[in-house]
């Protein structure tokens, strides 16, 4: 069976990237990686898939200067020539209209930092800690055109410790992402949706 064409989106260092690639070293691997596009250029993200021996591209969305449609088109055109068969996002910091998202609609994965549906959107850890709670996560979705709302497909969680700090918990929280998200890639590449949780050890 061939295996399934990915193409990853990212903004910047590109460390959940490099540990989805890593994993799809493996020849047993049900996907490969075919390309990595960012948003903005000369991004660390962009040398370390280069690195890894995969095609890299970006499409800066400075220059459109607020005009959304025309970047998503020249992002679309992008990622057709990939032909992939998945689209994973992973630290992609655009939000994309669901007119971008619906021919992918099914083929779409987000890594989002916050044990979903709480959190969605931006600045997650504070949030997290705002509100008193005792455990933070990340979580690994389909992508739809409603922000952060797709089917769930894997969740870390993790304790939040007495004195932690928006960045401490992001600190802690990133080696279960590099852990989540290639797990449930792989499953969803040979056609599993079924849910992965993953439990960090408590304090």
């Amino acid at each position: 069976m061939s295996r399934k064409r990915v193409a990853i989106l990212i903004s910047g260092g590109g460390s959940n990237m490099v540990a989805l690639a890593k994993d799809m070293r493996d020849a047993n691997h049900p996907a490969k990686p075919v390309l990595v596009v960012s948003n903005t250029a000369n991004v660390g993200g962009l040398t370390k898939a280069a690195d890894l021996g995969i095609p890299a591209a970006h499409v800066d969305h400075r220059p459109f200067k607020g005009d959304r449609q025309a970047f998503e088109k020249k992002l679309q055109e992008v990622l057709l020539a990939a032909k992939p068969d998945i689209i994973c996002l992973a630290g992609f910091m655009r939000v994309l209209t669901p007119e971008f998202v619906a021919p992918w609609r099914g083929k779409m994965l987000n890594i989002h930092p916050s044990i979903l549906p709480l959190f969605p959107g931006l600045h997650t850890h504070q949030r997290t800690l705002d509100a008193g709670m005792t455990v933070q996560g990340c979580t690994v979705h389909q992508v739809t055109g409603d922000l952060d709302a797709g089917p769930i497909l894997g969740q870390a969680i993790i304790p939040v410790l007495p004195g932690d700090t928006a960045e401490t918990l992001a600190a802690r929280l990133l080696p279960f992402e590099h852990q989540l998200y290639p797990q449930v890639l792989r499953k969803f590449a040979s056609g599993d949706t079924s849910k992965i949780t993953l439990f960090g050890d408590q304090p």
